[in-house]
């Protein structure tokens, strides 16, 4: 439908009420409905013998996010020493934070002290680990990469993709081969230390057959040593931000594993519990970008377009440019009622206010090379776009500051359709308050 009343969660009169109190657009909106209506989606994960459903926070890290899934018991899964830290000063407890991360901290000695449960992503991080806690018995997770992987703008489960993290072309986790051939084994012998948790993850958009695949794969590392406790599989499940997309079906996908933990249970008389990492699943939904049309124009002759032009671009949402990504966008009037939404249409091409021809909001599918246009209702300057689908991997992974714009607002949509402020808009000041003065005689 290309004029609709409302987008995912918002009506002309509710995004008007977000650019209201966030003095202006462009803003990230996000609807605590569906942020809810997701967590207890996850939390009812089919599992034989326990769950812990863990928050990718690098998906959308606001406090206030944090803070909700904190209240639904949903522990946190951080990918940096600084979002460890993050989520600790929105008052997370420590102890329900998991760090999986390329780049080990300085400071993770002092963060396991803390209760952070770490996961050695390679051997040269297991080999830190085990120096730290020599002839101690810390518990540490192995996170493993099990030669495959599954991303969703990818078919192939081992060549490199952007969303892939899985298999010989991703150098995310300790490659399988290393712990079947004894290397692994032997650094936690060395050190002494305990291993409690396996973690695998393939992907973000995986294919859920793939998925089941390797949770039943990963269950063979949890062999090689009988203190493991626990299996955390991740998360990557595919959302369908568009009419016609599929989205992961949690409980048909978690079924056939339980079956799996339960078969090893018999085997080897230990019950492992199940952890779980959704990002996407959690708030890709949950979110929309709120802009403006801020220009119109258009070319003529053949390959030409009418460009509706944005007051924000791939500073707010970069899946597009990265990926090729589609959102579906509903365009409101700028009167912000629902009654002026009008019946024409126009096919157009959306675009950025980035001085950078990448900055495209409508490519083509998996192409970001290439633009596409899609059929919306009839825009004037001054009407409202919406983008819906971003509430993973916008805020958190834009390239705010490029041509100085400064960082978007967010904002809360609670249970009764009220806005509230959840960050303000990013003073210039603040862009450019770290650079150094240094003197004109250098020059």
């Amino acid at each position: 439908m290309a004029n609709p009343e409302k987008s995912a969660f918002l009506t002309s009169e509710t995004a008007a009420a977000c650019i209201d109190i966030a003095g202006g657009s462009p803003l990230y909106a996000y609807s605590l409905e569906k942020l809810e209506q997701a967590a207890d989606a996850c939390l009812a994960f089919p599992n034989a013998y326990g769950l812990t459903v863990r928050y990718a926070m690098k998906a959308c890290p606001n406090s206030s996010i944090l803070k909700f899934f904190n209240s639904k018991n949903i522990h946190i899964d951080a990918s940096s020493g600084y979002e460890v830290k993050r989520a600790m000063s929105a008052g997370i407890p420590a102890e329900n934070i998991s760090l999986s991360t390329q780049e080990l901290p300085a400071d993770f000695v002092d963060l396991v002290k803390m209760g952070i449960k770490v996961n050695a992503c390679s051997v040269s991080q297991l080999e830190r680990f085990g120096q730290a806690f020599e002839g101690t018995g810390q518990k540490v997770g192995i996170r493993v990469n099990p030669g495959v992987g599954s991303g969703g703008f990818s078919k192939s489960t081992t060549a490199f993709s952007k969303t892939n993290v899985g298999g010989p072309s991703s150098s995310f986790g300790i490659w399988h081969a290393l712990v079947d051939d004894g290397t692994v084994p032997a650094v936690v012998e060395k050190y002494g230390l305990t291993v409690e948790r396996i973690h695998t993850h393939i992907g973000s958009g995986s294919e859920p057959s793939i998925w089941q695949q390797v949770a039943v794969k990963s269950l063979s590392f949890c062999k090689v040593w009988d203190t493991v406790e626990a299996l955390n599989l991740g998360g990557g499940y595919k959302v369908g931000r568009n009419e016609g997309e599929p989205t992961t079906d949690l409980q048909e996908i978690g079924k056939p594993v339980t079956e799996a933990f339960k078969e090893f249970a018999a085997e080897n008389g230990r019950e492992l519990k199940l952890e779980i990492e959704p990002g996407t699943y959690l708030v890709a939904m949950g979110g929309a970008l709120v802009s403006t049309v801020q220009d119109k124009v258009f070319t003529t002759g053949e390959g030409s377009h009418t460009f509706l032009k944005l007051d924000s671009g791939m500073t707010d949402v970069l899946r597009p440019s990265l990926y090729g990504a589609i959102h579906p966008i509903t365009v409101f009037p700028a009167s912000g009622k629902t009654e002026d939404v009008g019946s024409e249409t126009e096919d157009v091409v959306v675009v950025g206010h980035c001085c950078e021809s990448g900055d495209l909001m409508t490519p083509k599918p998996g192409e970001p090379e290439d633009l596409s246009e899609r059929t919306l209702r009839k825009a004037e300057i001054g009407d409202i776009l919406v983008m819906d689908g971003s509430g993973a991997y916008c805020a958190g992974m834009s390239t705010k500051n490029y041509n100085s714009f400064p960082e978007a607002p967010e904002v809360l949509v609670d249970r009764e359709g009220k806005a509230h402020l959840i960050r303000q808009r990013q003073p210039l000041e603040q862009v450019y308050q770290n650079e150094v003065t240094i003197s004109d005689s250098v020059f």
